[in-house]
């Protein structure tokens, strides 16, 4: 198929749909709305917390009461999902990250306060032992590795425990290999056959995390760094192969992440496979749009959605972000 105009200027004028705003709504090619947007939340023990991350404004830890409260308001806006991670003190952590087991942990009791509150929204679970280890890694610690195969198992419990806390989807980050066809089969043996499978497919080791780490307390606990299991950023080719086996196993959907360093890995990964590919806007991402809008150095609101559009023209079939409320808001509007 030729793609080419056959006319010329004068005779074309790519300028006209473009003068009036009617025009440009009809003529655009991508369309950005609340449907699009799962929301990140932080969450925190306690009631009645509201407690302020300081690398990135505008985001709180949030205690269960308050993420039910939170969870009302992005229902009524039209987001679909929320993804939830856990803020642990390192006093609470262990070498282990036993606390991962617990069927009352933080994690679960939000669920189960956010169901009961707004039960028509959906509940995305980070599956990782990250926010629960001491040494603040995403897997076993022994004798200096990261063990895969015995990380692989308490991550099936893991994700079967927040199934039975009422998540809806399990979204496993941790990369270890062979992780999402044993919880798919874990969930299966439970009884959970109908909660879905995000598989952080391509997870990068990269820079952009570091106020998420500050917002879940493993800032100060990192030992070394990830990239025995997140993915070589210079990498593309690796990404395909991890989609590929990820899907094989049983994944309903795949992500990529970070989302704008890697916007050619989401158009990739759409265009090879056709499968649901969602995106995450990681913190870093979050906080320089927040820093340069604070800074008075861009227009933080029309950077935000010109952000999120960029991932639907990529080709995401949606996005994980920090921004869906203040998206939603305006998107709603």
């Amino acid at each position: 198929m030729n793609r080419h105009p056959l006319a010329r200027f004068p005779a074309l004028r790519l300028r006209r749909p473009r003068l009036a705003g009617w025009s440009r709504r009809l003529f655009a090619e991508t369309r950005l709305s609340t449907h699009d947007l799962i929301w990140a939340i932080v969450l925190k023990d306690g009631e009645g917390v509201r407690e302020p991350v300081a690398s990135m404004p505008g985001v709180f830890r949030l205690s269960p009461d308050e993420a039910a409260k939170a969870a009302v308001e992005a229902r009524d806006l039209g987001i679909p999902a929320l993804a939830l991670f856990p803020y642990t003190d390192a006093s609470a952590r262990t070498t282990d990250g036993v606390e991962a087991l617990n069927p009352d942990n933080l994690m679960c009791r939000a669920a189960r306060a956010i169901k009961a509150a707004a039960p028509g929204i959906g509940l995305m679970a980070d599956v990782a032992l990250d926010p629960y280890t001491d040494h603040g890694h995403d897997g076993l610690l022994k004798d200096g590795e990261i063990v895969n195969d015995d990380t692989v198992r308490i991550l099936v419990q893991q994700s079967v425990i927040q199934a039975n806390a009422g998540f809806d989807i399990i979204a496993p980050s941790d990369m270890m290999d062979g992780r999402v066809g044993a919880i798919r089969a874990g969930l299966d043996a439970a009884g959970h056959q109908n909660v879905q499978i995000m598989a952080y497919a391509a997870k990068y080791a990269s820079a952009f995390y570091g106020p998420y780490r500050e917002a879940i307390g493993s800032a100060g606990v990192l030992k070394g760094d990830k990239r025995t299991y997140q993915m070589d950023p210079a990498n593309t080719d690796e990404a395909m192969r991890e989609v590929a086996l990820d899907l094989a196993e049983g994944a309903d959907s795949v992500m990529v992440k970070p989302g704008m360093p890697y916007l050619d890995i989401v158009r990739r990964v759409k265009a090879e496979f056709g499968a649901p590919t969602f995106v995450f806007q990681v913190s870093g991402e979050y906080a320089m749009i927040k820093a340069a809008s604070q800074n008075g150095w861009l227009d933080g609101e029309k950077a935000m959605i010109e952000s999120l559009a960029a991932f639907k023209r990529a080709g995401a079939d949606g996005i994980i972000t920090y921004f869906a409320l203040d998206a939603a808001r305006i998107l709603h509007a």
